[in-house]
């Protein structure tokens, strides 16, 4: 019998889901949106390599129900369900994300060798839930971990923290702890803070949201922001963080455009070590870069600091023998 199941009524998804005693990957999909083409096939390549755990494909626009039951607000979306519980939330065309929380529940069910050896060869393994946390926290000067995302939040606290940020114009980045349940109960411990949201600031925690209005009030929350720096040193330092940078919308792993694809692949193909941004993260870089080297369109490559151009110039180059003479100098 195949793990990889159509679901086709809600019957089946009680028969495969709800009382299932191995965890079970939900899949939630839709035809017309064009990453869940690239993702299904990540899904059945993943059915393969981990049959002692199901993969369940849902359409989302016909089973609503079930839709809301997860919560779901755009697609594609994957949560890992365990024991009837969801345990882990991937929502977008995020495949590495997804290979390793399937990695990661996949563990304790696995039934071969083969399988086994599928895991240490197509997944990262999995760090440990202290490292993970550490790293969270000091991953922005601002770091918010709160219920939903800024621009969802999914419960009032975390909606009001979102609001107060703005009012401050306060630059930060979020992690919705509804999509991970072990990051949701281990940074309560590690915080030793029992409540959401919570506020780290320069790796240490500030507190929560009457914390965090009691601050605003006193004027003390205004000194403990990290100054920001103006836009032309943050674009100066994105461009030389590595000799090699490359500009382009989305990752390597999952480029959202033909010319950043072709881009990553001239690349790669070259074995050219580079650093990326992604500027579909962050509109202020995407904008103000084009002022800055006084080019319009991305993607954009730079060698020590200075530009090479866009994905034609960079062909350019290639055909003519003088990116490999520029970037062995």
């Amino acid at each position: 019998m195949s793990n990889l199941i159509e679901l086709s009524s809600d019957a089946e998804f009680q028969k495969n889901v709800e009382t299932s005693n191995v965890p079970v990957v939900l899949n939630f999909w839709a035809s017309w949106a064009e990453p869940c083409k690239q993702m299904n096939d990540v899904f059945k390549e993943l059915a393969d390599k981990f049959p002692a755990v199901k993969f369940v494909q849902i359409e989302a626009e016909n089973f609503p129900d079930i839709s809301e039951q997860f919560e779901v607000e755009s697609v594609p979306s994957f949560i890992v369900v365990k024991n009837n519980k969801a345990v882990s939330r991937v929502e977008g065309a995020k495949a590495a994300e997804l290979a390793n929380a399937v990695a990661k529940y996949a563990k304790g069910v696995l039934t071969s060798n083969a399988t086994a050896n599928a895991v240490s060869q197509t997944a990262e393994p999995v760090r440990d839930l202290q490292s993970r946390l550490k790293a969270l926290t000091t991953s922005a000067p601002v770091m918010i971990f709160i219920k939903g995302t800024p621009q969802q939040p999914r419960c009032g606290f975390s909606r009001q923290l979102v609001e107060l940020l703005a009012e401050q114009n306060v630059r930060y980045s979020s992690f919705n702890i509804l999509a991970d349940e072990d990051v949701r109960q281990g940074l309560k411990e590690f915080s030793n803070w029992p409540t959401f949201p919570q506020v780290y600031i320069n790796g240490e925690l500030a507190g929560g949201l009457d914390i965090i209005k009691e601050l605003i009030a006193s004027g003390e929350f205004a000194e403990m922001i990290p100054k920001e720096k103006d836009l032309s040193t943050r674009l100066q330092e994105l461009i030389e963080k590595q000799s090699v940078m490359a500009f382009i919308k989305g990752t390597p792993q999952e480029p959202r455009c033909g010319f950043s694809r072709q881009l990553v692949g001239l690349l790669n193909d070259r074995h050219v070590k580079y650093g990326y941004f992604d500027i579909l993260s962050d509109d202020e870089v995407r904008q103000g870069l084009k002022s800055h080297v006084d080019w319009p369109t991305f993607p954009m490559l730079f060698y020590k600091g200075e530009l090479l151009g866009g994905l034609d110039i960079v062909k350019e180059m290639i055909a003519s023998g003088e990116f490999d003479q520029v970037i062995s100098a």
